[in-house]
């Protein structure tokens, strides 16, 4: 959803931005944090977990068809291989969308979420409406996240756990053959391997 935010600092900020560094810049001045340790935690959340590390995967299983073929089988062996896994990603499921099923992921209990491959939660994830939603109005509420589905299309509701998680793997947009696998990363959006979004188009 767009917003129009004005920028009276003068800055190309927005107002969250400017607060977040008013206050990292007050707490490094009182010493209470280090500036290299936020850059490093910064680097850590952009390229060693977080939606690109989930991009990638999916970008692999879209361009190798073995690959593809392992990870839904034994995801949780596969990104193992790759050293994706961690704290709340010990055990993983890939499930895939096709022309016939979408695949969509809750967590009905609390905020169960695969944090080495999908970095920090939305917000809305977490909501309560959201978690009751899904499960018994899964079609309308897609629909609110602008996807809208065939009526022939069977969409699958997947209940994340402590124990389990999982990586939707989105079908792969028309119009992508020849692309590398660095392209195709760029076109798979965290919501799309939640479920509630799709890839971009090329």
């Amino acid at each position: 959803m767009a917003h129009d935010h004005s920028h009276d600092n003068g800055s190309e900020l927005s107002e969250t931005q400017v607060r977040v560094r008013a206050l990292e810049s007050l707490l490094t001045e009182k010493g209470l944090v280090d500036p290299a340790t936020i850059d490093a935690w910064v680097e850590i959340y952009e390229s060693k977990i977080g939606p690109r590390i989930g991009a990638k995967i999916v970008a692999k299983a879209w361009a190798d068809a073995d690959y593809k073929r392992r990870l839904l089988d034994d995801a949780t062996k596969v990104m193992g291989e790759l050293d994706h896994l961690g704290n709340q990603g010990q055990h993983m499921v890939a499930v895939e969308n096709t022309p016939q099923i979408h695949n969509m992921v809750v967590c009905t209990l609390c905020s169960c979420y695969p944090l080495p491959v999908l970095g920090l939660p939305p917000a809305w994830y977490k909501s309560a409406p959201y978690r009751s939603r899904a499960v018994i109005d899964p079609r309308g509420v897609l629909k609110e996240f602008g996807v809208e589905l065939p009526e022939t299309t069977k969409i699958r509701v997947w209940d994340s756990t402590a124990e389990v998680r999982y990586l939707v793997v989105p079908e792969r947009p028309a119009g992508t053959d020849g692309m590398s696998e660095e392209q195709l990363a760029t076109l798979v959006t965290r919501d799309s391997m939640i479920g509630t979004g799709q890839a971009l188009k090329p």
